[in-house]
């Protein structure tokens, strides 16, 4: 750290030396607190992320050496509490209510007719209308403003504690904030915690990779995240949280602190508590399902799930008087819940595909269909154990749905249209493209084709080391692919750097200008860092963040190769699971002998020296939006992390650069009338490698190391 950045926290935090260690504490979780709070909630931060860290090592080693210190709200307990044996249950202050449903405008206004019988006055509104996201419920007690409890919802009247989960979502306010109103001293903000659909697809695309099931949808990987037993499993999944309402403990005796929806709204934002912005205070009923017909509208480009609208009598005096139906269903809110993106079709076959690692997945061939705008013939059907759950038959008639999920996924059989017995599916026995008798290990819900030499096992083998989070090599796809397998020409990743412009101009399509660029993409894969090559040698458990951990940690691969799973495991962010699969795949003559075929064609074994030079974009903050002509988003991130800048998710006042690629949303549209700069990825990249070439640095590659001449690591 530099002397000026040092200067910088000694001054924000106080520093001193013969501080008490209560108070030095304190201080610090004050500081990181309101950083966290303007980084997530805010986008507008104060600290960069090297002081921000220095201050969160301190309360770090502070903790340790005083244990005492550490309370129920330091920013410490988000990450690294041991695992839970069990999740306990436990009671609601008051009950979680369920909603009604309206499926349409006529019964959204009988829910206003009904209400006007019990009381004339829920006629007239104002009516608030929030989004109704597709996550899991929760309810999070507060005590004296510190996070004491988080629970599911579970039945309503009880759920389980997920607490130590709830505690890793940076959404999620350890403390809250001071404001100038009479709160209750313990109360529940009730919300939803849901998973970004963006993060979504990276996580179910990061678990495909590893011959992992894929997760059904967002609000059953939200759902899942939170019931995990070990807090660091949660801590690694992409949640996100909302609040919607504040439940004081009748146990206190007091009264509710607001008294309208929106001001609780208000409240809850004032106290530091996320509170969906895309919403509503509607003076009448019609104008709330205008809003709501105008969000379905738009619903794809939300970047989270929702099924609906929530409106609700802004009045809380209502609330009362209307009570509830059936000890179950307010009478003040309701859901109005759009149509649903599904259609039925036949499934024509449960075919299957054999993964690099083995691992043979089922999914369905359909009879072409329209879901939600899109053609869809093919989906998933996520493992055996769902086929069978199912009972999934060849000739049914299945309901297909999309609902936001890139994938399709075939949600029922409708057993009912079957006008005949259909055969049961099997699972195979043999490997359908090898004839390999299949392994289904003990405890474990994948089945595995153990033949390392299987065709299709080699395919996506190849077709992993040069996809582009791994070595990238432009033009090497999966039509390529299965034409150097049909010809001979490839048995391994290592066959590719033998391969000849003759070998290449024999393929169909192929002419000497491609097949030169094909070659000259190989080639230039050489010269990638470590990292990228761990990625591409597809060990089971190690993605991109894990790959650079290990290449930074160790440096070169020689070094990796002997290192022993304590070793491995005592590393943070690896892990016992990751630590015995990295040690097991090194501890395998056939990988070993894989990698010093790669040795003897010149690939890199070595990760570049990360180093502290020219950051012209210290301080500036750039959001991408739209479809880059070469790079991927987190190839631009990366980019420009490298060259000192930040990238966040949504266009703010804050934002400098807006880069821009083909079919860009409502963020150009947001940043045009805020006249934030827009810049192009060439413009993106000019300027990026002239300002290093005027500070006398050369180009830093996204990978924080030396662009190397001639390759591509767009």
């Amino acid at each position: 750290m530099t002397g000026k950045s040092a200067g910088r926290i000694a001054s924000l935090a106080g520093t001193d030396e013969g501080a008490d260690p209560a108070e030095r504490a304190a201080t610090l979780r004050e500081i990181i607190d309101r950083a966290a709070r303007e980084y997530y909630l805010d986008d507008a931060p104060s600290l960069t992320d090297a002081e921000y860290d220095e201050l969160y090592r301190e309360l770090v080693a502070l903790e340790e050496e005083h244990p005492a210190l550490r309370t129920a709200d330091s920013p410490t307990v988000r990450v690294g509490a041991e695992p839970a044996s069990s999740l306990t249950k436990v009671r609601h202050v008051s009950p979680m209510l369920s909603l009604a449903n309206a499926f349409d405008a006529a019964e959204l206004f009988e829910w206003q007719e009904r209400n006007a019988r019990i009381a004339s006055e829920a006629a007239d509104g104002p009516f608030v209308a929030e989004m109704k996201i597709d996550g899991a419920a929760v309810a999070l007690l507060y005590e004296d403003g510190a996070l004491v409890r988080g629970a599911t919802r579970g039945n309503g009247q009880v759920g389980e504690d997920v607490t130590h989960n709830l505690r890793t979502i940076r959404d999620v306010p350890l403390r809250l904030a001071d404001v100038d109103a009479a709160l209750p001293s313990r109360f529940e903000v009730r919300g939803e915690v849901y998973m970004p659909l963006r993060e979504f697809e990276a996580l179910n695309a990061y678990r495909e990779r590893r011959e992992q099931p894929t997760l059904a949808n967002p609000r059953n990987a939200a759902a899942g995240s939170l019931r995990q037993l070990d807090p660091r499993l949660t801590a690694g999944r992409p949640l996100g949280f909302y609040g919607f309402q504040l439940v004081p403990d009748p146990a206190t005796g007091a009264e509710h602190p607001c008294a309208t929806q929106w001001e609780t709204l208000e409240l809850l934002i004032a106290l530091g508590i996320p509170v969906n912005p895309d919403r509503a205070r509607c003076d009448t009923l019609a104008e709330a399902h205008e809003f709501a017909a105008s969000v379905e509208a738009r619903r794809e480009e939300l970047g989270y799930g929702i099924d609906g609208v929530v409106v609700k009598l802004d009045d809380r005096s209502l609330w009362e008087e209307l009570g509830v139906r059936g000890d179950r269903e307010p009478r003040w809110a309701i859901a109005y819940k759009f149509a649903p993106e599904v259609a039925v079709t036949r499934l024509e076959e449960i075919a299957i595909n054999v993964g690099r690692t083995g691992t043979l997945n089922p999914f369905a061939r359909l009879a072409p269909v329209e879901v939600g705008g899109v053609t869809v013939k093919m989906a998933t059907l996520h493992n055996f154990d769902e086929v069978a759950r199912k009972d999934f038959r060849e000739g049914d008639y299945v309901v297909v749905k999309r609902a936001g999920e890139v994938i399709p996924q075939v949600v029922e059989a409708l057993v009912d249209r079957r006008t005949r017995e259909l055969p049961r599916f099997e699972v195979p026995e043999r490997c359908p493209f090898c004839d390999t008798p299949v392994e289904r290990p003990e405890g474990e819900v994948a089945v595995y084709c153990p033949n390392a030499a299987c065709p299709e096992r080699l395919f996506w083998t190849l077709v992993h080391y040069a996809s582009r989070g791994a070595l990238d090599i432009r033009g090497l796809g999966e039509r390529t692919v299965r034409q150097l397998l049909a010809e001979d020409l490839v048995g391994d990743p290592a066959d590719l750097y033998e391969l000849t412009l003759e070998d290449l101009t024999s393929l169909e399509g192929f002419a000497e200008v491609s097949a030169t660029k094909l070659l000259e993409a190989i080639e230039a894969s050489k010269d990638l860092p470590l990292s990228r090559l761990l990625v591409a040698l597809g060990i089971r458990h190690v993605g991109d963040v894990a790959a650079r951990i290990l290449a930074r940690r160790f440096g070169d691969l020689d070094t990796l190769m002997q290192a022993d799973r304590e070793t491995l495991a005592a590393i943070h962010g690896v892990g016992g699971v990751m630590a015995d699969a990295v040690a097991d795949y090194f501890a395998r003559q056939d990988n070993r002998d894989r990698i010093e075929r790669l040795r003897a064609h010149g690939v890199r074994l070595t990760e570049p020296v990360e180093r502290s030079g020219h950051r012209p974009w210290e301080g500036l903050t750039f959001v991408i939006t739209g479809t880059l002509p070469d790079m991927s988003r987190s190839d631009a991130k990366r980019y420009i992390e490298a060259r000192g800048g930040r990238v966040a998710g949504s266009v703010s006042g804050t934002t400098d650069v807006l880069v821009v690629g083909d079919n860009a949303g409502s963020k150009l549209e947001r940043a045009r009338a805020l006249g934030v700069s827009e810049w192009t990825e060439a413009e993106l990249l000019r300027r990026g490698d002239a300002e290093a070439e005027a500070a006398g640095d050369e180009p830093v590659d996204a990978e924080g190391g030396h662009s190397a001449e001639g390759a591509d690591d767009g």
